[in-house]
């Protein structure tokens, strides 16, 4: 789906260390931020045996119309991620692509406009789902489905290509998510994932950058949202866990078109990264094997 992103995600790069403290103090003060450090059984979900039960409703549910206004035409989504992720999705013609995490069907309706022969969008909220449909009416489709819950409606092996854009960070059983993103995809094809870059969420959370924990938040906006913080070494584990090489990294820089429509953005971009993204290889059978996956 993608996240709405302020600028002092990140403003403490540019500030000596007394000053990084008050502004780490100071947004947290204004986000109501609740850290809750990872359990024991939290780590499990981490990656390995864990069944989650879904017990809550969708949290982009209730702001689904708001979040698509926004995430149309914003910097963070339409100018940075966007951008990104569609550039490490390479050629697309004539591909078979999953949307994981759709939301208002932004990247699917950019997937069919470069040639894709057939997106299927999947999202945990209904709303979401509805205003994809409405976006993207030819050559996709789309169905509410909670990523923490197994694929078991799409066949192994059916898909070329996988997009998962700011979406993995609100997963609790990440590798879960991942591994049935694995089976669904061919031997040869590709995950494309964004996330938070680390660094910006342990400047603005402060403590160790190592910590692996909840973060509770309300943005701006007023939407209420929870994600997880880790370091760079946790999420390539779990992309090696499920299966997958990394084939590409990019942490991106701001599009041009940024400088003239959010100056301020594009100038904070320029020097201080927002999200990270990867390229991803479903790795060869007889790997997996010998690493006993």
């Amino acid at each position: 789906m993608g996240d709405y992103w302020y600028a002092t995600v990140l403003e403490a790069h540019s500030l000596d260390h007394a000053v990084i403290e008050h502004e780490v103090a100071e947004t947290a003060r204004r986000s109501q931020v609740r850290r809750q450090p990872a359990t024991d059984r939290q780590l499990v979900a981490l990656g390995h045996d864990l069944v989650m039960t879904i017990e809550e409703p969708p949290r982009f549910e209730p702001f689904a119309a708001d979040y698509e206004d926004h995430a149309s035409t914003s910097a963070y989504n339409a100018l940075y991620d966007r951008p990104a992720v569609l550039e490490l999705c390479g050629a697309v013609t004539g591909l078979r692509v999953l949307d994981a995490g759709c939301g208002p069907g932004l990247y699917a309706e950019e997937l069919v406009a470069r040639g894709a022969h057939d997106v299927v969008g999947l999202d945990a909220s209904p709303a979401m789902i509805e205003l994809a449909r409405l976006r993207v009416p030819e050559r996709a489709s789309f169905r509410a489905h909670d990523l923490q819950a197994p694929l078991d409606w799409l066949e192994p092996e059916s898909f070329d290509l996988a997009v998962m854009a700011l979406v993995i960070h609100h997963l609790d059983d990440r590798v879960a998510a991942l591994r049935e993103l694995h089976r669904v995809l061919r031997p040869d094809g590709h995950l494309v994932v964004s996330t938070h870059h680390p660094t910006g969420d342990w400047l603005r959370h402060g403590g160790s950058y190592f910590d692996v924990s909840v973060i509770e938040e309300t943005w701006n906006r007023g939407w209420r949202v929870r994600y997880w913080r880790q370091p760079l070494t946790q999420t390539v584990t779990e992309f090696n866990d499920a299966g997958f090489l990394i084939e590409r990294v990019v942490e991106p820089l701001p599009a041009s078109e940024m400088a003239t429509r959010y100056p301020d953005d594009y100038e904070l971009l320029r020097t201080s990264p927002g999200f990270i993204a990867f390229r991803l290889l479903k790795a060869p059978e007889e790997r997996r094997v010998a690493a006993g996956r």
